[in-house]
């Protein structure tokens, strides 16, 4: 270890010819003090106090535009879908924007929580987005169309009207509307120390119970094997990540502490046959302007290029549907599911002929 050690501190002795000016004066001769516009670069929190939040505004018109084509894809169109993330908007009330509290969290009967259900501040919805949206592009939003996502978002939730324009001098008022915003507090005693809570004692007492318990119970019906499977594998019918995974109904129902059956070699099919080779990709300019329409229409936040994401890579794309420029421009404009999984893909708002240039360079065997 020392030997590594001392191969890595040599290392960074000899990185630049400027560096000995530039080096750290508690560290002598390990590396140096960063600028003040590197820190600026990292340092974009938004507190709920809203220091740290830069000037700019945006307009609930405006972040409809910037949904529609960097969001909609994953969150629905009205930020409702479950497919790939869960919800963001839904089950809130105009009642609990008076009140800061959103009844619905207490209802054991309420099907999921969404996500302006649960958020008490709205610096947290800017901070996150601002930051780390859109999930294949972070940062790559301008300050003023975080601002009009954000607003978009929160008219969704009826939180802000249709003609709201959102700003760091308004941002407070929309604060005192989030339903959500008295629904949270420290003093609960899961910290240490009086900065976080006055409460002397935890809220909870974990006793385990010693006597008088109650039995175990017994279960008086079961679903049968044969019924198990019939509506299809309920793994396939939800969304990959989160909470809310559906069991695998084509294997048998395992009982507690039992390990999960080995995984079954799928069953051998015979070999497709042989298809005719694909004209090769048009070279250039026609490959040039399909990769900047998948930019465009931020295609490549849901397709790789050479491997699965939320969709099927666009190679595998081009090798399943090699030839059917046709086909392939339907799927890109309509949309669709079923054909690579539960998850579907919505309609692009994009002309014929760029549904054509992308489907021709995906038949064509999607070339870099």
């Amino acid at each position: 270890m020392s030997r590594f050690l001392n191969v890595v501190l040599s290392a960074a002795l000899l990185t630049g010819a400027g560096f000995a000016q530039a080096q750290s004066a508690k560290y002598p001769g390990v590396g140096r003090d960063a600028t003040p516009k590197e820190v600026a670069a990292w340092d974009i929190d938004v507190r709920p106090d809203f220091k740290g939040l830069p000037a700019g505004s945006g307009s609930v018109a405006k972040g409809q535009d910037v949904w529609e084509g960097k969001c909609a894809h994953c969150h629905g169109i009205f930020g409702e879908s479950g497919e790939v993330f869960s919800p963001l908007v839904g089950g809130t009330t105009a009642e609990d924007i008076k009140t800061g509290r959103v009844a619905n969290l207490k209802r054991e009967d309420y099907p999921g929580r969404t996500t302006l259900m649960k958020v008490p501040t709205v610096s947290t919805l800017w901070d996150y987005i601002n930051r780390a949206m859109p999930w294949n592009a972070p940062k790559s939003l301008s300050t003023d169309e975080v601002y009009a996502v954000t607003a978009f978002l929160l008219n969704l939730g009826g939180i802000v009207p249709d003609n709201f324009v959102m700003s760091d001098k308004n941002i407070a008022e929309v604060q005192a509307r989030m339903p959500n915003r008295n629904g949270m507090t420290r003093e609960h005693n899961m910290w240490p120390g009086p900065e976080f809570s006055k409460v002397k004692k935890a809220d909870t007492a974990n006793v385990a119970c010693m006597k008088d318990c109650v039995p175990e119970a017994k279960v008086a019906s079961f679903l049968p094997d044969y019924a198990r499977n019939a509506h299809g594998n309920l793994a396939e019918q939800n969304r990959l990540v989160g909470a809310q995974l559906g069991a695998d109904t084509t294997q048998p129902e395992r009982k507690a502490g039992e390990a999960a059956p080995a995984p079954q070699a799928p069953a051998a099919t015979p070999a497709p046959a042989a298809k005719p080779a694909a004209k090769p990709a048009a070279a250039g300019s026609d490959n040039k302007a399909a990769l900047a329409l998948l930019s465009k229409y931020s295609c490549t936040a849901c397709h790789a290029m050479d491997k699965k994401l939320v969709g099927p890579s666009f190679q595998d794309i081009a090798k399943k549907h090699a030839g059917k420029v046709d086909y392939l421009a339907g799927k890109v404009k309509n949309g669709g599911s079923g054909v690579w999984g539960p998850i579907p893909m919505p309609a692009q708002a994009l002309s014929e002929a760029e549904a054509k240039t992308i489907a021709a360079w995906l038949a064509a065997g999607a070339a870099k």
